[in-house]
This record gives C-alpha cells, structure tokens and sequence, in this order.
C-alpha cells in the first residue's frame, strides 16, 4: 500500500466520518427545533382567521429566510463572550449552522403537519402518518444543508474533504479525494432517502388498501 493509500485509510476516512457525524448532528438539532416550532404554526394554520393569517406569514417568512444569511447574521451578530443575566449565550459554530436551519425545518414541518391534521380531522389516521416519512426526508436534506458549515470554520464532512484537498498537490490525487467524499456522502443519504421511499410507498398502499383518501 503507498503512503498516500495509507494515509487516506488510517487518517483521512477515519476524519471524514468523525466531520459526518458532525453533519447528522447539527441535522438533528435543526429538525428537533423545527418540530417544536412548526408543530404549533401547523395547528394555527387551522385555527380561527387571525391565527391562521399570522401563522400563514411566519411560514411564509421561514420558507423564505436564505440559510447562508441567517447563519452569517448569527455568527458575526452574536459575540463570542455574550451572556445574558450572567449566562453565556454565544452559540458554538455548530449551534450556529443549526439555528441557520431552523427556518426551513419549521416551515417544512409546519407544512407537512397541517396536512397530517387535515387528514385526522377528515378520519384518515394513517393518510396523516406520511407526515413522518415526509419530516424524515427534510432531515436528510438538512444534512446536505448542514455543509454551509464550512463557510464558518465548523469541522464537519465538507470541511474534512477541502482542508485534506488543500495539502494535495496533485490534481488527481485531489480528484480521488473527492470522489471518495462523495461516495461517502451518497452512500448514507441516498440509503436514507431510500428507506424513506419503502416507508412512504408501504404507507401509500395501506392507505389505498383501506380506502383513505390523501387529497
């Protein structure tokens, strides 16, 4: 095995999957925050006319929010020593890229939920349970998102791959570099996404099998 062989198997890949792990994380935070935000935003969306119409603009307004802009308001607004009532309230660079998220986890899940809610109201209890196969999707593209990271120095799997890219001067050996990365990136999404699929589609024909409708 060469020097460079060996390199990428017993420094850089274990590296790559520590910086993803960073990713699932940072994921899983955002998704956590966006469900208990877009939980009651759902459930206003279907209250009286004023709620709804408040709720309606939030949404509106998080669907809307860019990712790299609220994560660069959050780093560079936020001192690094602030506190509030004698408690720190500076956010780590990795509290920081999932606050980022946040907005459009809301608004997905808000989104989702109010269909959820709409089918229990209408006596399709399994119809409303695609809102879980659909929220676990948005959480792989929060991962995929998660690598705006990089920008602001956070140690996850993109930022592994460039700053390896960074020392090799060969070209093809940068090439290499890179097509590993994203075999490893493919691979977990893409099994993720398919999971989501076998759920979703076996969802789908139970509801078909017992006459729900999903409109």
């Amino acid at each position: 095995m060469s020097l460079y062989a060996e390199h990428m198997v017993s420094v850089f890949l274990p590296h790559l999957f520590v910086g993803m792990v960073v990713n699932f994380k940072i994921a899983a935070i955002a998704l956590v925050i966006g469900l208990a935000l877009g939980a009651p935003l759902a459930r206003a969306r279907l209250g009286g006319r004023m709620a709804s119409a408040v709720a309606a603009a939030l949404i509106g307004l998080m669907r809307a929010a860019p990712t790299f802009v609220v994560m660069f308001f959050l780093f560079n607004i936020i001192a690094r020593d602030a506190t509030l009532f004698g408690y720190s309230i500076a956010l780590s660079g990795v509290m920081t890229v999932a606050l980022s998220l946040v907005p459009y986890a809301a608004a997905y899940v808000a989104d989702n939920g109010v269909e959820a809610l709409r089918h229990l109201r209408s006596g399709a209890p399994l119809a409303a349970l695609l809102f879980l196969p659909n929220v676990t999707r948005s959480y792989f593209v929060l991962v995929m998102s998660s690598s705006a990271g990089a920008a602001i120095g956070v140690g996850e799997g993109i930022a592994v791959i460039l700053r390896e890219a960074e020392r090799l001067p060969s070209p093809s050996d940068k090439f290499i570099l890179f097509a590993i990365g994203i075999a490893c990136f493919g691979i977990a999404l893409q099994a993720g996404f398919a999971l989501v699929n076998l759920v979703k589609r076996r969802l789908g024909h139970l509801v078909t099998r017992t006459g729900e409708s999903v409109s």
